[in-house]
């Protein structure tokens, strides 16, 4: 008779701790960690944010998108009928329509550039250590803490050709006797424009001051030491360091520009002449002057389709650059 004999563990392999198999067995196959099972049910803690934008913003989306292949007007007794892609063909030869994307592109960069610039260099003056830099910071951001509406009222104020300030100044300062800004035809864009720099600034110069304050300040002490001059320490430590910030805030900035409405409006309703009447607010008059609404549902998916295209740029812009880090 033979006997079989077990060998002792071996020094070099510790004990497995009694349990130990039959709870990784049980873990097996499951998705998740060993003995730990999936819960399926977590999803429905989405629901509540999940909900309101299928309702509030994905299904008016889809609703509109729908609505530019139709012949929908308003008063109309028949019955809407689907048109396909006839909205779009008499879009692209609406001379109209372009002409308001230009203006509208013409707004967008002519507000996005200059207020990056001054809100960096406010933001520089403001990232500086002087007497009572937190009353200039709260005073930086009073713009944005004022409705768009109020905002276009205020600023009508200030450009009235009898009794606006900007006319009284000039008068008084013996540059002329002012002039009608936001009907005239070679100053209301660039008014606008004013309008719109003012008004996004604090946005944009809170982004900028908080990308500042992230950058470390003893990268700037070792550049003063090594003999860099203010200028050389903003280009090699500061912009930099900065620079994902910049791209995200112009960027929005931009997008944001592109699909202006409500301070236009008030400020000139588009005129004079459509000098200042931007592509969803030709929209918007399509829609609600003249009930059209197939058509001015197509200007609306045309504008999403740009809007989109620069999202997608952008991302790809910083994932590339994410990439390249």
């Amino acid at each position: 008779m033979t006997s079989t004999t077990v060998a002792p563990p071996s020094g070099n392999q510790p004990e497995r701790p009694p349990g130990e198999g039959r709870a990784r067995r049980r873990g097996r196959g499951r998705g998740g960690p060993p003995g730990k099972p999936l819960d399926h049910g977590a999803w429905f803690l989405v629901l509540p944010a999940l909900i309101p934008i299928l309702i509030l913003s994905v299904g008016p989306l889809v609703y509109g998108v729908s609505l530019a292949f139709t012949d929908s007007q308003a008063g109309r007794t028949e019955p809407t009928q689907w048109i396909g892609a006839l909205n779009f063909r008499d879009l692209a030869q609406d001379t109209l329509f372009w002409d308001s994307f230009g203006i509208g592109l013409v707004w967008a960069v002519g507000v996005t550039v200059p207020q990056f610039a001054l809100a960096l260099g406010l933001a520089l003056l403001l990232d500086q250590k002087l007497r009572l830099r937190w009353l200039a910071r709260a005073l930086a951001i009073i713009p944005w803490a004022m409705p768009e509406v109020v905002v276009g009222i205020m600023w009508r104020l200030v450009y009235n050709p009898d009794a606006g300030i900007l006319n009284e100044t000039l008068r008084d300062l013996g540059l002329g006797e002012g002039r009608d800004w936001l009907t005239g035809l070679a100053t209301a864009l660039p008014a606008v424009i004013v309008v719109g720099i003012w008004a996004g600034l604090p946005t944009t110069t809170v982004a900028l001051l908080a990308g500042l304050q992230n950058t470390p300040h003893e990268l700037h002490e070792a550049a003063a030491l090594d003999g860099a001059g203010p200028w050389r320490r903003f280009r090699t430590v500061t912009w930099p360091a900065i620079r994902p910030v910049v791209l995200a805030i112009t960027a929005l900035n931009f997008i944001w520009n592109v699909n202006s409405f409500a301070l236009v409006y008030v400020l000139t309703g588009g005129g004079p002449g459509g000098r200042t009447r931007l592509p969803m607010l030709f929209a918007y008059e399509e829609a609600f002057r003249y009930g059209q609404f197939g058509y001015a549902a197509a200007m609306s998916c045309v504008m999403v389709a740009v809007i989109s295209v620069m999202l997608a740029l952008y991302l790809v812009g910083r994932l590339k650059g994410g990439d390249e880090r």
